[in-house]
């Protein structure tokens, strides 16, 4: 795989350079699009529709969608008798953030050392370029599948995963589906859940010179800060996964906004916390939100003010549903082997606590769908983001095993 590292880094580069912080993906899938026909892929190219996707408000948000937003989905066709696959990556980004945090540019896409930097690096337009890569290794070596391998390239991951739930309803179909978010090359057939939610505290205004006069609902929102946390932990203790021993903080709770107040000067008279909940695979959304919205209850009904006065709970954005796919799969052990064979090691089999467009091809396509690929999650969406070059390269190797046993090839 030495002699892919050139092309992988400059493919890499070129991607990271383009920003595509979601809801601006447009300028970066013509890039892509223009990567899928050099490699002669078939491409059908598409933007999900608010018709379509307003029955699925509650698993991606609802709200008006940006016009620009392509998906793409670009696919090989074998010559018969092979089993499908899809292969999927999507190409938004979070925002940069605090650029002096950063120590190199972060839409340049240096390589320093064995890493290259730059916001999408890790998550994942590394895992989009190894897929192509791979697709380049086979064409090196000649090999003719038998089977169709459709690489899907989306949007929207970032604030719901419109663009690979738009993917499902447009008819795209497989025997399996990889994603190939940064899991450590970790085999994983189980994501997490979450839903974000908003808490409205009301307080009373009034002087600070005359605090006692006013209700500040800072103060009346910290014993429902308190009734989270307390909740996170009762839950970690309580609900337990195979897949998740590992993992400390399996249903984590975080407050990851919060807007009190108007002046210094006076009481705050409310308080708008927004709220990110975690879920385990097999829990249920809906019995979720009965358990917290109790919780809060009891406490609210312990307050003399809130009693009255109750904190309003309203959901927003995309609810990313628990999902995992069974543990004889016939992708996991193909995708297993597939990993042996590159790198002489079984790899490790684990869940993660955070949501993925892995629901979408599970839940609603019915296809069974793994992520596996390079990188580490721990530094996606940080300051400084980046990935293995060796990574990289070894998932490509893995690729192009796995596409070459699952779809089958001629004359091998």
């Amino acid at each position: 795989m030495e002699a892919r590292r050139e092309p992988a880094v400059d493919l890499l580069r070129s991607l990271v350079r383009v920003p595509s912080v979601t809801e601006d993906e447009g300028a970066v899938q013509r890039l892509v699009e223009r990567e899928m026909v050099r490699r002669g892929l078939d491409v059908d190219r598409w933007e999900a529709t608010e018709e379509e996707l307003a029955p699925h408000a509650d698993e991606v948000g609802e709200g008006l969608l940006p016009k620009g937003r392509p998906n793409l989905l670009g696919t090989r066709r074998g010559t018969g008798s092979g089993r499908s696959l899809l292969l999927n990556a999507h190409v938004d980004t979070v925002e940069v953030g605090d650029r002096d945090a950063w120590s190199v540019e972060p839409f340049g896409g240096d390589l320093v050392g064995d890493a290259l930097y730059g916001r999408g690096s890790c998550d994942m337009k590394g895992g989009l370029a190894t897929f192509l890569i791979a697709l380049d290794v086979l064409d090196d070596l000649g090999v003719r599948l038998r089977g169709d391998v459709k690489l899907a390239a989306t949007v929207g991951e970032e604030d719901g995963g419109h663009g690979a739930l738009s993917t499902v309803l447009r008819g795209h179909r497989a025997d399996a589906v990889v994603i190939s978010e940064p899991t450590r090359l970790a085999l994983v057939p189980a994501q997490g859940g979450s839903l974000v939610f908003r808490l409205s505290v009301p307080g009373l205004a009034a002087h600070a010179a005359a605090r006692d006069s006013g209700v500040s609902a800072f103060e009346r929102f910290l014993p429902l800060y308190d009734a989270l946390l307390d909740l996170e932990e009762e839950r970690n203790a309580s609900l337990s996964h195979p897949l998740y021993a590992g993992v400390e903080n399996k249903v984590p709770i975080n407050v990851g906004r919060v807007r009190a107040g108007n002046w210094a000067s006076t009481v705050p008279e409310s308080l708008v916390a927004e709220v990110r909940a975690g879920l385990l695979p097999g829990e249920s959304v809906g019995e979720f939100k009965r358990l917290l919205e109790g919780r809060l209850r009891a406490v609210s009904e312990e307050d003399d003010w809130l009693a009255e006065n109750p904190p309003e709970l309203v959901y927003f954005g995309g609810q990313f549903s628990p999902a995992e796919v069974r543990s004889d799969a016939p992708i996991l052990s193909a995708l297993a082997g597939a990993h042996r064979a590159a790198t002489g090691r079984s790899p490790a089999v684990e869940g993660v606590p955070y949501g993925s467009d892995m629901r979408h091809f599970v839940r609603t396509g019915g296809m069974d769908c793994v992520m596996y690929g390079a990188g580490d999650v721990r530094l996606a969406h940080a300051p400084d983001e980046h990935v293995s070059i060796a990574e990289l390269l070894a998932a490509v190797a893995t690729y192009a095993h796995l596409i070459t046993d699952w779809c089958g090839a001629e004359g091998l």
